[in-house]
């Protein structure tokens, strides 16, 4: 918990802001309701009750600003440093070749699925479902973590942004927090069975590599609600949910945002 300026005398642009100021979190914030919140110079979103949010990329390492100003004119300008991480390095073997490099023929399915996910992301709807705890969607074994450097059958490719967390087909994933389901679904090439439920402002959790999908885009769920099932469709070498976090197109840590397990 890092608290920026107490809540308190309401002549201040007061914040308290929920989170590590480290590369890859995501950072929650309350301040007045009506107030105007920026940072980095880009306008956040403010809830109802005053709740706006954002996030820091997976190699941040310049301080960040955060300006905020009451809708009596009463402005604060804080600078948030941003720590940085030291990432794992994972090999992955016995991948087919063709999740590893892709062949010619599949390239306009990766691009489709990219703008669909892209579009899921973007979503900014004027809900709050992101100020709440977050739960994990399921539990089990941790095999996989944010940030590592991922070398697939020998080869190195991007850096992984997800939790990937290993139990057995079938287990029932749940939402975290409230949700709008943004997508869903069942064949994407490198993700399979697919997720992406929208919690408001830009935050979006991602659910991959599922066996079934029990939701459709449009539908609301409620924290603890059944939205599919684990599964190893896509690029998986066995089942498992990879779980991501998203500030808008920014990658985020899920692990960050629910107790350690």
């Amino acid at each position: 918990l890092a608290t920026l300026v107490a809540v308190g005398a309401r002549a201040r642009a007061e914040a308290t802001l929920r989170g590590e100021f480290v590369q890859g979190t995501l950072i929650r914030g309350r301040t007045e309701p009506g107030a105007s919140v920026h940072i980095d110079g880009r306008k956040l979103g403010v809830s109802a009750n005053g709740d706006f949010a954002f996030g820091f990329a997976y190699d941040r390492k310049d301080p960040a600003e955060l300006r905020i100003k009451l809708s009596g004119g009463a402005g604060e300008t804080k600078t948030i440093p941003v720590g940085g991480r030291d990432y794992k390095i994972q090999r992955i073997n016995g991948l087919p070749d063709k999740y590893v490099e892709p062949p010619a023929s599949v390239l306009k399915r990766i691009e489709r699925d990219n703008r669909l996910i892209g579009a899921a992301r973007a979503r900014n709807t004027d809900e709050a479902w992101f100020a709440d705890d977050f739960a994990w969607p399921v539990k089990g074994p941790v095999t996989g973590v944010y940030g590592s450097r991922r070398i697939l059958n020998g080869a190195e490719k991007r850096p992984h942004y997800g939790v990937d967390i290993a139990v057995g087909t079938g287990t029932p994933i749940k939402a975290p927090v409230g949700a709008i389901v943004a997508m869903a679904d069942p064949d994407l090439y490198f993700t399979g069975g697919t997720v992406i439920l929208d919690h408001g402002h830009g935050i979006s959790t991602s659910y991959l590599h599922m066996s079934r999908i029990d939701v459709k885009v449009g539908d609301k769920v409620e924290k603890g609600v059944t939205i599919g099932a684990v599964g190893a469709t896509g690029r998986a070498t066995g089942p498992h949910l990879c779980w991501r976090l998203n500030w808008f197109a920014e990658r985020l840590d899920a692990a960050l945002v629910v107790p350690k397990p």
